[in-house]
């Protein structure tokens, strides 16, 4: 009898935990949006829980977090609204475990559901394509575009994913990471002149490098295991075509802060102005205190790859 090898198992799923804590002061009644919810990406089990506390004590039922759902269908990306929180100290304490879909696990066998979703996806691909190809508040895209043209060649002459490469190293080599060396105004242009930045400052520059050589680019919010500093992480997303009819979303990260493959998203936009952590729409607010965490559990953090990575 031929003893038979039995087949590897397979790799333990990339399970994260992930917190962030907030005090805020209000000076005056507020209408917060919040930020900071995982994404619950098909398939994915995401066991979470939100808590805000007031130093009055519990909220009125009025102003207590709604959750709504925010961003592109199927992306699972969340924001919670408070509305009318009375003035006061306010302590947000959010925390999740975080475990993705096998292979597969959004599928619900159904011809009509995977027909529905492929349309779904090709609608918002065709929005997104043009969408995301637009100057936006903190990339201007269309101030770049001689500046990208003679630095990096076209699409024509490079191809997308060379382009979205180089475009990643150019910031790498060109920016030095430097906390606290930019304003919540500053935009691509301004950190381009300036030469620093912090992990938005770079995944702007990227988004409006690429937007500026006709690459659609989007920026995403993450928790980011291995992040050091550990702050909420900023990455681009650059949308590669492979030249037969095919397109992917790549991360793209000129920080090189944290392994992309552990990444877990949060929000994703046309830049910063979408996928801030806290929007006051009225009152005054005065963030006092942060902390965020990101970890991987039950494995080692993985090493970032060469080739191209997607966020779920």
């Amino acid at each position: 009898m031929t003893a038979t090898t039995p087949p590897p198992a397979a790799p333990s799923p990339l399970v994260r935990e992930v917190s962030a804590r907030l005090v805020l002061q209000l000076s005056a009644p507020a209408d917060l949006a919040l930020l900071v919810a995982a994404a619950r990406t098909p398939g994915a089990a995401v066991q979470d829980e939100l808590v805000v506390d007031h130093d009055a004590g519990p909220l009125p039922e009025p102003s207590r977090p709604v959750e709504v759902a925010v961003g592109a269908p199927g992306r699972g990306e969340r924001m919670h609204v408070l509305t009318g929180v009375p003035a006061g100290r306010v302590v947000v304490e959010y925390s999740g475990r975080l475990t993705p879909a096998p292979a597969g696990a959004d599928d619900d066998g159904s011809a009509g559901a995977s027909a529905a979703r492929e349309l779904e996806t090709r609608e918002l691909e065709a929005r997104e394509r043009f969408e995301l190809n637009r100057p936006s508040r903190y990339c201007p895209s269309d101030e770049l575009v001689a500046f990208a043209a003679a630095e990096f060649g076209t699409r024509a002459e490079r191809g997308d994913a060379e382009l979205a490469d180089a475009v990643t190293a150019w910031v790498a080599d060109r920016l030095v990471y430097t906390s606290g060396s930019s304003t919540p105004f500053d935009g691509a242009v301004q950190t381009l002149l300036r030469g620093q930045g912090v992990c938005r400052d770079y995944a702007h520059l990227v988004v409006a490098l690429a937007r500026a050589l006709e690459l659609p680019a989007r920026l995403a919010a993450v928790y980011a295991p291995g992040l050091s500093p550990m702050d909420f992480h900023a990455v681009a997303e650059v949308r590669v075509e492979d030249g037969e009819g095919g397109a992917r979303w790549q991360v793209h990260d000129a920080t090189h802060l944290a392994p992309r493959p552990a990444l877990w998203r949060i929000s994703t936009g046309r830049d910063a102005a979408d996928t801030a952590f806290l929007t006051s729409l009225r009152g005054g607010v005065a963030l006092r205190e942060m902390a965020v965490t990101a970890v991987v559990t039950g494995g080692d953090l993985p090493a970032d790859p060469a080739g191209p990575v997607l966020l779920a």
